[in-house]
C-alpha cells in the first residue's frame, strides 16, 4: 500500500509553503506529487486540501510520455475540459499533449513537423491539443467509477492519468474550472 511518513509530508508542504508555483495570491491551482501519492488544492501558497492515495500510470511517470506507454507525463498543464459522463465517474481532462512536450519529441524527431505544428496551432489558440498523437492524449484527472476500490488503494493502475477515489474526485469538482493550472511533478 502506498502511504505518506510524515516527515515527508512535512517537508512536502514546507516545500510548497516556501515555493509557491505561482504570482498569484489568490489563484486556485492544483500540485500532483507523484511520489508522495498526494495532489494538493492550492490557493497561490496557501494550501486548500491534501488528496491522499492518489494513483498514477501503471509504469510510473515521465518527462517523454508516448502513446500506450502507460506513464504519467509531468510538466505544467491547464484543465482543458471536464466530462461528467465519463466512465471514470468524473473527468477533468488536461492540455497534454503541451508546447513544452511537443517540443521536447520535435526536437528528438518523435513526432512530424506537421503534428508539432497542430499542437503549436492549439495551444497559440488556447484550445486542446490533438490527443490522438504519437505523444498520447486524453490525460487528465479522474475517479474510479466502478472499478475495484482496493486495486485503487494498492496500485497505480491508470493508462497514465491521476486517479482519485469517486468521492475524493466529487469533493475536488469544487475547485474545478476549465483553465485551472495543474503542476504534476
Amino acid at each position: 500500500m502506498r502511504s505518506l511518513s510524515l516527515t515527508r509530508r512535512i517537508m512536502g508542504l514546507f516545500l510548497l509553503t516556501v515555493l509557491p508555483y505561482n504570482s498569484y495570491a489568490n489563484e486556485i491551482w492544483i500540485d500532483i506529487n507523484t511520489t508522495e501519492y498526494t495532489l494538493t488544492v492550492m490557493e497561490g501558497d496557501k494550501i486548500q486540501y491534501i488528496f491522499e492515495n492518489i494513483a498514477i500510470g501503471r509504469f510510473g511517470t515521465t518527462w517523454y510520455k508516448k502513446t500506450r506507454d502507460d506513464k504519467t507525463p509531468l510538466g505544467d498543464f491547464q484543465i482543458g475540459w471536464i466530462n461528467t459522463n465519463s466512465r471514470y465517474h468524473l473527468f477533468f481532462g488536461l492540455n497534454y499533449p503541451d508546447r513544452e512536450t511537443a517540443k521536447r519529441a520535435m526536437e528528438e524527431n518523435t513526432i512530424t513537423r506537421e503534428t508539432w505544428l497542430s499542437i503549436l496551432a492549439a495551444t497559440n489558440r488556447e484550445e486542446t491539443p490533438p490527443q490522438q498523437t504519437e505523444l498520447g492524449g486524453y490525460i487528465g484527472i479522474h475517479g474510479i467509477g466502478h472499478g475495484d476500490p482496493e486495486v485503487h488503494n494498492q496500485f497505480n493502475w491508470t493508462n497514465g492519468c491521476i486517479a482519485l477515489t469517486n468521492a475524493q474526485i466529487d469533493l475536488l469538482s469544487r475547485w474545478i474550472t476549465p483553465g485551472i493550472m495543474v503542476k504534476i511533478r
